[in-house]
């Protein structure tokens, strides 16, 4: 049972992002809510106060159907009105219809149940909050705010001339307008409030995946302006001299071969060149992955301890050490809630050790897809090791490590 609840949590919950894990728990939580006022404020306190002549009993029993009829069609509706708060699809034409008619029917239904003196005051007045809840909750994501209090104000006096006209006291018309009130701000605070977090929350996603692409973008620009800067120049002048080689051949000078030697001496420094911009491009500089990691995750709130012994070690271990650290960094961001993580560096016994941990329980190598076996074939090209698995129940380790030589001195961060 326990490995079943596991493998749920890791395929519902632990691949979600942030914003989709808070979407989903206020969603849930506005489906418990409405069931449960209808339950604890309606059916609960009908069951003790209602009249057990035939007519209460009768309108009691299409009050409950109507009741549960609310919550069904509200919970149909709440899916699409938060789409539509979020602003990521209209709202269906008609969605309303369905749950006003049913609001119109349970307050018809509660005003006949007072007329006939078939419950008392408290049951009704629970009874008439918790039809406006069942309604409320998402409607209030459908409309502006001043247009729901508008439109609640006039169902209030609706609602409070109905009761007066069945004979209730002064008491309890004010007792029915607190109830109604009380209805109306419950369902505008916990539909908008969770709602106006989730879309606070999206946005930062994507303005975090706006970062990504621009940085992505800038990243290119600079490959391009490097390309451009080593080729611009040498191409010209092979263009040149491959020119005037032509026109001295074509005149039989000697002086042709000459420059033809000097156009292949420049194309080769050109590949050459070429070559190490392109491996510049693809190595992963270890010092600046680990101070970038820091950055970002500090940036996403997540309190970051950087401790590292890098000086000294080949090229080719910092870059499959780095990474393993912007793998690391990045799906500590994307997969976990952590709230701290560690990433050190250390040299002991003639092997470079990269530790990453993280305290939310994430992978953060990506182990769910192919991050992990990537970087497993990074390091494996510098004949390191890569493992990574939980410790304790909410703590994600990563270790790589690998065989060096240099002699290293620390710098500690």
């Amino acid at each position: 049972m326990v490995g079943r609840i596991r493998r749920w949590q890791q395929r519902h919950w632990a691949e979600r992002s942030k914003a989709e894990r808070v979407e989903l728990q206020s969603v849930v939580t506005w489906h418990a809510g409405l069931w449960v006022f209808p339950l604890s404020w309606l059916a609960l306190p009908l069951v003790g106060g209602l009249d057990r002549r035939p007519l209460p009993m009768t309108l009691g029993a299409v009050l409950v159907a109507v009741a549960f009829l609310q919550c069904v069609t509200a919970s149909r509706m709440l899916r699409p009105a938060l789409d539509h708060y979020l602003g990521r699809t209209q709202l269906p034409p008609r969605t309303l219809r369905a749950p006003t008619m049913l609001l119109a029917l349970a307050l018809g239904t509660i005003v006949a149940l007072a007329a006939v003196g078939g419950t008392d005051p408290v049951t009704t007045r629970l009874a008439t909050g918790a039809v406006l809840m069942s309604f409320g909750m998402p409607y209030a994501l459908t409309v502006p705010i001043p247009v729901l209090l508008r439109r609640a104000a006039v169902l209030a006096v609706l609602i409070v001339a109905a009761f007066a006209v069945v004979r209730a006291s002064g008491i309890g018309l004010f007792a029915t307008l607190v109830v109604t009130a009380f209805a109306t701000g419950f369902s505008l605070t916990a539909s908008r409030c969770g709602a106006w977090t989730l879309s606070v929350l999206w946005e930062a996603e994507r303005a975090r995946e706006i970062e990504a692409r621009l940085a992505v973008a800038e990243e290119r620009l600079r490959f391009g302006r490097d390309l451009h800067d080593v080729l611009g120049r040498n191409l010209s002048v092979i263009s040149l001299k491959s020119e005037l080689a032509v026109q001295l051949a074509r005149r039989g000078r000697p002086e042709a071969v000459e420059q033809m030697i000097e156009v292949q001496r420049i194309a080769q420094e050109s590949q050459r060149e070429v070559r190490d911009v392109v491996r510049g491009y693809r190595e992963a500089d270890l010092l600046v992955e680990l101070a970038g990691a820091q950055g970002v995750l500090t940036a996403a709130g997540i309190v970051c301890e950087v401790r590292a012994e890098s000086d000294g070690l080949p090229a080719e271990v910092q870059s499959a050490l780095g990474w393993v650290v912007r793998e690391a960094a990045t799906n500590v961001l994307r997969h976990g809630d952590a709230g701290r993580c560690a990433l050190r560096l250390q040299v002991w016994e003639g092997r470079v050790v990269l530790t990453v941990e993280n305290d939310g329980a994430a992978d953060p190598a990506g182990s769910g897809g192919s991050g992990l076996t990537g970087l497993r074939e990074r390091l494996a090209a510098v004949d390191g090791t890569l493992e990574a698995g939980l410790v304790g129940k909410d703590r994600f380790r990563l270790v790589a490590e690998v065989p060096v030589k240099q002699e290293v001195s620390g710098v500690t961060s």
